[in-house]
């Protein structure tokens, strides 16, 4: 390697990035995988991802003159490495890892600069949210491999790092990708036969290793899906507020993996012990004074609601009707189907009355005829956020 790339190394491991590691733009990593997802819809109403494709497969798109990508990892995890369910992502009890990672992407700019001469407009860089493949070339740098859960597992970090990248118009020597028996950037390729990933999804979504059906993620649901959850995967959320790490937690590689340094990164940690009571409670100007700087800003108040409402009904505690009952009358209608979806579900059908005589929206009206299975009752529920 040369002096100047190690130079750089060092300067952005000193940022606080646990991984850096480089790769030449060409041979780009193959896109008949990304194709073939899009292809079958399971990006779901993502169509952002259908329309970025060309960018994510060609870099000179993204940053004309590329000629080098420089894949950041910084390890966001906080005690052991795998365990029991949490209600929120491991993730997004930070503060938004994509502000703390731009902070210290616009040091390493600098330091691209200060250390090949670099100007301001020769390198690009982005966290999560660019059109860049960014799993696909950490795993072509070397980074970690590609597994079955479709995740980015590193065998220093199991499943917990934060990925970032940066295009660049200056020279590296490619670091290796990790590779056994010849077969490098495969996917699964230090998985064997395990399928722990894949096997403990409470929604099947993997239709095959490797592949997700945004449509049957909990994760897209909780999240990125803005209206109604279907109702069959409702029960299945169990406990689930924000996001769901089964795929990751299970994966044995998380054995490897220790506590991160976390030099850029700003724990929130608080946001695990809000009870469920308190969050069905939420206005919407205490939710953006809690949830102000997260990820979890990312579903807004009426989101979270929903996702709130769901997993009280899962709950089987009776003491969270009153709150579902007054959210049965909330402004938003995709509230309103959820809430009465669970409060049916915890059997107080007939405290729906008043809400259900000045309901108009179909959507709504639907939850009250449909079918809904009684929830296992739970005589002392846990704070949402614990284990």
């Amino acid at each position: 390697m040369g002096t100047l790339q190690e130079s750089l190394r060092g300067r952005l491991r000193a940022l606080g990035f646990d991984e850096v590691r480089f790769a030449r733009t060409a041979p780009a990593p193959a896109g008949a995988g990304l194709r073939a997802w899009l292809d079958a819809g399971y990006h779901a109403d993502m169509d952002w991802m259908e329309r970025t494709s060309a960018k994510r497969l060609d870099t000179g798109l993204v940053l004309e003159g590329a000629r080098s990508v420089i894949l950041l990892g910084v390890n966001y995890l906080q005690g052991d490495g795998g365990g029991g369910e949490s209600a929120w992502a491991r993730y997004s009890l930070y503060r938004d890892y994509h502000d703390s990672l731009k902070e210290a992407l616009r040091g390493a700019g600098r330091a691209i600069e200060e250390v090949y001469g670099a100007g301001p407009g020769d390198y690009r860089y982005s966290v999560d949210t660019g059109p860049v493949l960014e799993r696909a070339w950490a795993a072509k740098a070397g980074v970690g491999f590609i597994g079955k859960n479709s995740m980015l597992i590193s065998r220093r970090h199991g499943n917990w790092l934060f990925l970032a990248s940066i295009l660049a118009r200056i020279d590296v020597e490619p670091d290796p990708p990790l590779s056994r028996r010849g077969e490098p950037e495969s996917v699964g390729l230090l998985c064997g036969k395990c399928t722990r990933c894949m096997d403990a999804c409470p929604t099947q979504a993997f239709p095959a290793p490797g592949v997700v059906d945004a449509r049957r993620c909990i994760s897209y649901q909780t999240i990125e899906n803005r209206g109604i959850i279907p109702r069959g995967m409702r029960a299945a959320i169990g406990n689930r507020i924000y996001g769901c790490d089964v795929c990751l937690e299970v994966c044995p590689w998380n054995r490897f993996a220790q506590a991160g340094r976390r030099l850029i990164l700003s724990a929130r940690g608080d946001i695990a012990e809000i009870p469920l009571g308190e969050l069905l409670g939420l206005t919407r100007e205490r939710f953006a004074e809690v949830f102000r700087g997260t990820a979890i800003k990312r579903v807004k108040w009426t989101g979270l609601l929903r996702n709130a409402c769901v997993v009280a009904g899962n709950s089987g505690e009776r003491s969270l009707v009153g709150a579902l009952v007054g959210l049965a009358s909330h402004e938003s209608a995709v509230v309103r189907a959820h809430a009465v979806w669970a409060a049916r579900r915890l059997g107080a059908d007939g405290r729906l009355e008043q809400a259900a005589q000045s309901e108009a929206d179909p959507l709504v009206l639907e939850e009250y005829s449909a079918d809904v299975a009684p929830a296992a009752p739970e005589p002392h529920a846990p704070p949402c956020g614990a284990a």
